[in-house]
């Protein structure tokens, strides 16, 4: 079986639907699928950032091709990535089925072009995300709103199987009220990172910390709940000077505006922006070192980091949205507050700030009882039972 996979973007390009697409793809050929990632030489979207002109893709394993073409997009609030050349490339490679990623995208409606010509079937994993929750103004969530009612229903419909990674993912996607193709529900798995390092203070060396702090880890980008974050952690402040507050991340379009309020509330000093960490066990040390993680998020699809911070057994603060409910349960692997709800944050930073015993049976509950649920070869023997499926097989 000749396996496509579609992703806008594709490690090194940060992201976690671009480490799932990895993750899967790596996977896949290690059973014997051959597999073909189409995707763009975007390393980023917000800002625009195409890979250098001299990049070299990194190994692969056999069996496994990237093909990275060149994109473009419309302007400002009409951003909408277009892969060059797409279905031309399918139309020479011929895979047998394709697995498409992320709801609205361009080459989710290229893919059920080249299937309408062809009969090649297709699944899509949405990565779903709300109007309400994405990038952009009251231009883009107008134009989404469009393509949720005029182009979606064919789109998604077509699709030989949906794939979503939880049942309120499933929800919001049915509140769209067309018709929608049999429905899996495949949670995504936890990638174990490099050992941290043995230094046991790595990572506040590297970033000059020098106090406790709570780590949040994540693109810099509208719908992650920065402003509540900061005015929370202003709080914190006041009841312990020495406390810090960590953000790594590339920007995603809002690292000015945290800046500007870190500066405001004369935060200056003990916030660190990091940008993107590449090296994962310096990255792993963070999670292990940090006294608290938080990711108020005003929706998050999964919230894969949340695994990361408690395989470190680190204790989470996070919103109480999307497909966080199912796998952290308030008090025990965390704290589930309401998003964009500065003041619960700040109740849930002092709760535990202090208190050392309940932190360390929450991260122990967290890296012994959760993250082990979430495993990549489960998720890989459901995705070949799906694909098999598709193919009417």
């Amino acid at each position: 079986m000749a396996l496509a996979q579609l992703s806008t973007r594709y490690p090194p390009a940060p992201g976690g639907v671009e480490r799932h697409v990895e993750e899967v793809s790596r996977r896949l050929v290690a059973r014997g699928r051959p597999v073909t990632v189409y995707t763009s030489r975007l390393y980023r979207e917000f800002p625009w950032q195409p890979f250098p002109s001299d990049f070299v893709e990194p190994p692969t394993p056999p069996g496994l091709t990237i093909r990275r073409m060149p994109a473009w997009s419309l302007p400002g609030e009409l951003h909408y990535p277009f892969f060059r050349g797409l279905y031309r490339r399918l139309e020479s490679d011929r895979p047998e089925l394709m697995h498409v990623h992320t709801y609205g995208t361009n080459h989710a409606a290229v893919a059920r072009r080249y299937h309408r010509r062809t009969g090649v079937p297709y699944v899509l994993t949405a990565h779903y995300h709300p109007i309400w929750s994405i990038h952009g103004g009251r231009l883009r969530h107008t134009i989404r709103g469009f393509y949720d009612r005029r182009l979606a229903a064919a789109i998604v419909g077509d699709a030989a199987r949906l794939i979503v990674q939880t049942r309120e993912e499933e929800r919001l996607i049915r509140a769209n009220g067309f018709p929608l193709p049999p429905v899996e529900v495949i949670p995504p798995g936890y990638s174990p990172a490099a050992p941290p390092a043995d230094d046991p203070a790595a990572f506040r060396r590297a970033f000059k910390i020098d106090g406790p702090f709570v780590l949040f880890v994540g693109r810099l980008a509208s719908n992650k709940g920065l402003p509540a974050l900061v005015a929370a952690f202003a709080d914190l402040h006041r009841h312990d000077p020495s406390a810090m507050l960590v953000l790594v991340g590339a920007d995603g379009g809002e690292q000015a505006a945290v800046e500007r309020r870190v500066r405001e509330l004369g935060l200056s000093d003990r916030v660190r922006l990091t940008g993107f960490v590449a090296d994962e066990s310096l990255l792993a040390a963070g999670f292990r070192e940090a006294r608290l993680f938080a990711l108020p998020s005003q929706y998050e699809a999964f919230g894969l980091v949340l695994l990361e911070a408690l395989a470190q057994g680190t204790p989470v603060i996070t919103s109480r949205v999307g497909g966080i409910p199912e796998f952290i349960e308030d008090g025990k692997a965390g704290r589930l507050i309401p998003p964009e709800d500065a003041g619960a944050l700040a109740r849930a930073f002092r709760e535990l700030w202090d208190d050392e015993a309940t932190r360390r049976r929450w991260g122990t509950y967290g890296r012994e009882t959760v993250v082990p649920r979430y495993q990549w070869d489960r998720v890989v023997e459901r995705l070949e039972l799906v694909y098999q499926r598709a193919l009417g097989r």
